[in-house]
């Protein structure tokens, strides 16, 4: 039996109006099953959370807060410093689902800082260094940005030369009537000494880089002051006076400079509170 026009017609809004309805219906559904993920979530339930979110997220693929709801469930369901296969894997999702979400939104300055802090945390510190040195080489995010990678690299150089420094057996201790004095003294091992000059210097270079990306950044001046105060206490292992003194004169200018910033920036902020606390709310 052939159908008229008409009935065609009418089964084709019917057909619409079903799908229509089917859609505000899984609107509501995952709505309520995100309502109940945060629910799991504040109360310690990640794996229930991770479980509610993906099931929102599936009911309604529009709900743009879902896929980082899961990637936050599953990051707290990885505990640090346990290195079991199992807790690693789970660390693993937790990256995946971040860049899921960077892969659509490069800019999602979240979603990078949580694959970094996980990096970081799982003690994967090649991959921290990679991320972090083609971000410092990227020419589509802005010079701020790139700035604070450089900055988080410089520190990491800094830690290793002064973690060689700083050993009790390369110190020796001066007792002045008003003051106590700290000279630095060669390491026995040729390869630590060499260790720490090349993370000085490789650090030093990083900090000025981040200084000239962006000038006004108080944490770029405080590595360049750090950097250049381990490359003074090199040049006194090394014996070389004047390359000594004048990196401390350097580091001196550069501690100024970070003093300087962060004293705006702390004026700035408690302006902006004062303003924001000024403003009425609206009515």
């Amino acid at each position: 039996m052939r159908l008229s026009r008409i009935s065609i017609a009418a089964l084709l809004v019917a057909l619409v109006a079903t799908s229509g309805g089917c859609a505000l219906v899984n609107r509501v559904r995952a709505k309520n099953a995100l309502n109940e993920g945060a629910r799991a979530y504040r109360e310690g339930q990640f794996a229930e959370a991770e479980t509610k979110f993906r099931s929102a997220y599936e009911l309604d693929p529009t709900q743009k807060n879902a896929p980082l709801f899961i990637a936050r469930a599953i990051q707290q369901q990885y505990k640090p410093g346990v290195n079991t296969p199992e807790n690693l894997a789970v660390g693993e999702r937790a990256i995946k689902a971040y860049q899921d979400i960077l892969d659509k939104d490069p800019q999602n300055e979240g979603a990078y800082s949580a694959i970094v802090y996980l990096y970081g945390q799982m003690k994967n510190d090649e991959k921290v260094k990679q991320l972090l040195t083609e971000r410092a080489s990227l020419q589509t995010i802005p010079a701020e940005k790139r700035a604070e990678a450089l900055v988080i690299l410089a520190s990491k150089q800094w830690q290793c030369s002064f973690d060689i420094t700083d050993q009790k057996e390369n110190k020796v201790t001066e007792q002045k009537p008003d003051k106590v004095l700290i000279h630095y003294k060669k390491p026995a091992n040729q390869a630590d000494f060499d260790k720490a000059q090349q993370c000085a210097t490789e650090g030093l270079k990083l900090a000025e880089q981040a200084v000239a990306l962006d000038p006004q950044n108080p944490n770029a001046w405080t590595q360049k002051a750090n950097l250049l105060r381990e490359k003074a206490k090199l040049a006194e292992m090394a014996g070389d006076t004047k390359a000594k003194d004048d990196f401390e004169n350097q580091a001196a200018q550069a501690r100024q400079t970070q003093a300087r910033l962060a004293e705006a920036a702390q004026k700035k902020k408690e302006a902006e509170e004062a303003a924001k606390a000024a403003t009425p709310p609206p009515s």
